[in-house]
């Protein structure tokens, strides 16, 4: 452990990318073990995950939650798009039924539901500073110059953006979403030279999506 911290505090660029390499290694593999192992590997890659942040916090240095207005317009604006754009368009990859407890430890389970909450935690609390710090901070600045921490956060730069937004679309199933989420909270940091709003935005989404699948038993969005 004391080596791996060496190697993030020496590293401003490990620092962003070795938690997001580990949370997206973990998501693979997520995939390959059967359907129960899934959603035993999603609260490990969620434990992982917080666990990375906590241990790059003092070295990632914009990686701090903020409020503003701004952030919680684009939050819910992108939930909105999200959810709307859902059927006007084809997907990658998924095709079953989706995150869906109910079906594999039975109806209302005290197991289904605590792989719920799991899954509502992960999505809105440990996904958003991952994400947000590697795309939106270090990607995005990283296209511009490699000596990325001497680009400003609130610089507005069209090929960065361009990349990281249809990047991170790419990431989901819903990729048409996903590029314009991009684009939207990549804007909010350009227009508040701050990461966590984007961060704060992104949570919120992601939060609202979750009661969204929770309400409407719409699985295809977990």
């Amino acid at each position: 452990m004391n080596f791996l911290n060496g190697k993030l505090a020496i590293s401003p660029l490990l620092a962003r990318v070795v938690p997001f390499a580990v949370f997206i290694g973990l998501t693979v593999l997520q995939e390959q073990l059967g359907e129960t192992a899934r959603y035993w590997i999603y609260l490990a890659k969620t434990l992982a995950g917080a666990w990375m942040i906590w241990l790059v916090r003092p070295f990632v240095a914009e990686m701090k939650w903020a409020m503003s207005w701004a952030a919680v317009a684009a939050g819910v604006a992108v939930f909105a798009l999200w959810v709307g754009l859902d059927p006007l368009y084809p997907h990658f990859g998924k095709s079953g039924p989706g995150w869906n407890p109910h079906s594999v430890f039975g109806v209302d389970s005290t197991l289904a539901w605590f792989f719920i909450a799991i899954r509502l935690a992960g999505s809105a609390i440990v996904v958003p500073p991952l994400e947000e710090v590697f795309y939106r901070s270090c990607v995005y600045r990283y296209l511009a110059e490699k000596d990325f921490l001497s680009v400003p956060l609130n610089r507005f730069l069209p090929l960065p953006f361009v990349v990281t937004s249809v990047a991170f679309g790419f990431e989901h199933a819903q990729w048409l979403a996903g590029i314009l989420c991009g684009f939207i909270y990549q804007g909010l940091v350009c227009r508040t030279g701050r990461l966590g709003d984007a961060i704060l935005a992104h949570a919120i989404t992601n939060f609202l999506l979750g009661l969204w699948v929770i309400w409407k038993g719409a699985w295809q969005f977990w």
